[in-house]
């Protein structure tokens, strides 16, 4: 395996079982806890957040716009699959989830990937990416009496969908042709359909949550929203320290 890539997954794998140890301290969990992982691709990341819990299989449920990650996550775990489309209100009543899960998904909540390529105003994508962000929190607080949300931090200087340094700094005009290079040689290849979250509009999305930061090397390297009836007082400064997922 490259060596950049086997770097990057032990730190993703080392941040991932962090995060989940901090989902399984602030939520009471048992058999009937019902649980939504929105953008869950095949399940394999929610089903290692429940690991040696009560939770059933047949009390989670799956959605992503991947029919057949879904279908696979169904057969391997036995969850409940949803197939949305990137613009679809889900079928169920308000608050019919115990915990809606949501990690590294809203800052892909953008324009329509077909149009990604094309938008090169830094303004405009970041005026309909924020609008739809904002309708994908309310339907995230809309679907869950509790919830965790989860995202890669506006500032950290590693930008994690390309890991590559200072390319969320980039003004869009730059950033797409700039990618439209690295996809042709680096190790990791990406789509320009990420809008990256700050600590005040993550805080403005999910008004009342409590902002948790994830640091890495002293600085933050993502955000999570956790709205929980069980949050301990100590989870307000928790934070994630040492090398985590770049």
């Amino acid at each position: 395996m490259n060596p950049i890539k086997s770097l990057a997954r032990r730190f993703s794998t080392n941040a991932r079982k962090k995060r989940a140890e901090i989902f399984r301290g602030a939520f009471a969990l048992d058999e009937s806890t019902r649980i939504l992982d929105l953008g869950s691709e095949d399940g394999s990341h929610i089903k290692a957040v429940l690991e040696n819990t009560s939770v059933e299989a047949n009390n989670v449920f799956i959605a992503d716009i991947d029919a057949e990650m879904v279908a696979r996550g169904s057969k391997d775990f036995g969850f409940n699959p949803i197939t949305i489309d990137e613009a679809q209100r889900l079928a169920f009543e308000d608050q019919y989830f115990d915990i809606v899960y949501c990690s590294s998904v809203i800052e892909h909540v953008t324009l329509p990937k077909a149009n990604v390529w094309s938008v090169y105003s830094g303004h405009q994508f970041k005026k309909e990416s924020l609008k739809r962000q904002k309708e994908f929190a309310i339907e995230i607080q809309r679907l869950g009496k509790q919830y965790f949300v989860q995202t890669p931090y506006r500032h950290f200087p590693i930008e994690s969908h390309t890991w590559l340094p200072f390319l969320s700094w980039l003004p869009r005009w730059v950033l797409i042709p700039v990618l439209r290079v690295t996809n042709l040689f680096w190790v990791k290849k990406t789509n320009p359909d990420w809008h990256l979250l700050d600590k005040k509009e993550m805080s403005a999305l999910f008004h009342g949550a409590r902002i948790i930061s994830e640091r890495s090397f002293g600085l933050t390297k993502s955000i999570m929203a956790v709205s929980s009836n069980h949050l301990r007082p100590d989870h307000l400064t928790a934070s994630i320290t040492g090398p985590t997922s770049i």
